[in-house]
């Protein structure tokens, strides 16, 4: 019987969009539905520019209005196409600011068929706020939103959120305002940087870059640096390092460098006044690193709509167990692996913290995914699934760790050329934690061929032969799994932490 509905797909959630009608660009993406961690159906922006010009003449650019229009048509038509039950339309800067801007308004709630949310200034931080929640465990800085007509900038410490701040200093406002001078857009945004007194409460803490001109200069630094891991979410860096890289930036230094094409044309003209504005809110704050975030505005809207229970839940574990959901043979497995390596890991004499304890359970939610590759290749995929999926709530070593712990799960705990890469990003103890779980997941994948109903049956003890440290004990019913591709398994778990390790059957 051929099945209409796409099995790739979560039950329970519908498609919605958001359109974001911002200063330079407008865009839409259609997410799968509202979640702890939505997925991105679709995905596409046009640069219209409303804001252009806006600061000398106090107008949208007519030419900018008709593309702005033209484009929520099509947003319309790729919205209903998609199946969204719902479309958010939210309106920044320009909007609010131009006075043709209600007229434009209108005229775009009578295409999009929905009421358009013009954003004050403070909703747009708040928003922008809820987004960075959204994508980091426990964020702790302040977060910083650069768009076309202006930056919003928030205090943030877990779910508490200070009062926002909007300040005119959006990169295309910026670079008007200035009549393209670098020299007078630095005096401007040290001005108005000057405004945002709570950014001296900022010491020492993270400062969350969000904005398409900011992530574009994260992407210039991963390219120049040879950055192993081209994620944008969560990429992380000194606030020294970074502030010497904007720089470069600013004064134009290796404008031919192979690493601009990674830039759009459109993006590279902005990039030294973003790179300003960033360096001014920087001297500031004094932050001791900044995290790039891809959650914005858009993200936190929705975030926003989820109840006190969603809003609470873990978005890593969330995302982690809907792939399960998609990928693997049994969810149920795979959720069975997170609580049974949780009460073996102590027997190891690890003791976690509550970050590498998520990021356990998260790995074993991922390590069936990728078993519909080629069996020589599952590990590779493993790796590559993990590593550049659109998960939240961690960092870049964190998600070596995840990649890595699956990777070695299927080849061996043996260092080699692809595990090294991401080995490079995390820390030693990460790749320690990986080698572990692999080898206990090689271990139990040979007695659960990925299925449920088995793992809870199994243990590791301290051992009663006073030749072993612990073993592996597998009750009576389950003694035909004995063999020697398990005993291999086990002496290589034994070789790499240390321990005598035996199974015994009872």
């Amino acid at each position: 019987m051929v099945r209409s509905e796409a099995q790739g797909r979560l039950p329970g959630i519908a498609p919605v969009s958001v359109v974001d009608i911002g200063s330079n660009s407008v865009r839409l993406v259609i997410y799968e539905g509202l979640s702890r961690a939505p997925a991105m159906l679709f995905n596409e922006k046009v640069l219209c520019g409303l804001g252009k010009g806006l600061a000398s003449t106090g107008r949208m650019d007519s030419a900018a209005v008709e593309r702005a229009l033209s484009a929520l048509r099509r947003f319309r038509a790729l919205s209903n196409q998609a199946r969204a039950t719902d479309i958010f339309v939210l309106a920044t800067a320009a909007a609010r600011e131009a006075s043709n801007g209600s007229r434009f308004i209108r005229d775009a709630e009578e295409i999009i068929g929905r009421k358009v949310q013009v954003l004050t200034g403070e909703e747009e931080a708040l928003y922008s706020a809820y987004g960075v929640i959204s994508g980091f465990h426990e964020p702790d800085g302040i977060a910083g939103d650069l768009g076309g007509g202006s930056l919003e900038l928030i205090d943030i410490k877990g779910e508490k959120i200070g009062r926002g701040i909007t300040l005119p200093l959006g990169g295309l406002r910026l670079s008007e305002t200035s009549g393209q001078s670098l020299e007078k857009a630095r005096a401007l945004a040290i001005d108005h940087v000057a405004k945002a007194k709570f950014l001296k409460n900022g010491e020492g803490r993270t400062f969350y870059a969000v904005g398409g001109t900011w992530r574009n200069i994260a992407k210039l630094h991963m390219e120049m640096t040879d950055y192993p891991l081209h994620m944008m979410q969560g990429y992380k860096v000194g606030a020294d390092e970074l502030s010497a890289f904007l720089d470069t930036i600013i004064e134009g230094k290796e404008p031919k460098h192979p690493a601009w094409q990674a830039v759009s044309k459109n993006r590279r003209a902005l990039l030294p006044f973003g790179a300003v504005a960033m360096q001014e809110v920087l001297r500031a704050m004094k932050p001791s690193h900044i995290a790039f975030s891809a959650q914005g505005v858009r993200e936190g809207y929705l975030y926003s709509l989820l109840s006190d229970e969603e809003k609470a839940s873990d978005p890593l574990l969330v995302a982690a167990d809907q792939l399960a959901i998609l990928r693997a043979r049994s969810p149920e497995h795979a959720r069975e692996l997170a609580a049974w390596t949780g009460r073996m890991v102590p027997l190891f004499g690890i003791e976690e913290s509550e970050e590498e304890s998520r990021y356990r359970q998260a790995a074993c939610l991922l390590a069936d995914i990728s078993w519909r590759a080629h069996p020589d290749y599952r590990g590779p995929q493993a790796l590559n699934l993990i590593a550049h999926s659109s998960l939240v709530g961690i960092t870049h070593p964190g998600r070596a760790y995840l990649a890595l712990a699956n990777y070695h799960r299927f080849e061996g705990l043996q260092d080699d050329g692809a595990s090294s890469s991401f080995a490079s990003i995390t820390t030693p103890r990460y790749v320690d934690l990986a080698k572990l779980l692999g080898g206990m997941l090689r271990v139990l994948y040979l007695f659960s061929a990925s299925m449920p109903g088995i793992v809870n049956s199994l243990a590791f003890r301290p051992a009663s032969d006073p030749d072993l440290d612990l073993e592996f004990v597998v009750p009576h019913e389950h003694a035909d799994f004995a063999g020697e591709r398990l005993d291999g398994r086990l002496q290589q778990l034994a070789k790499l932490t240390g321990k005598r390790l035996g199974f015994r059957f009872e």
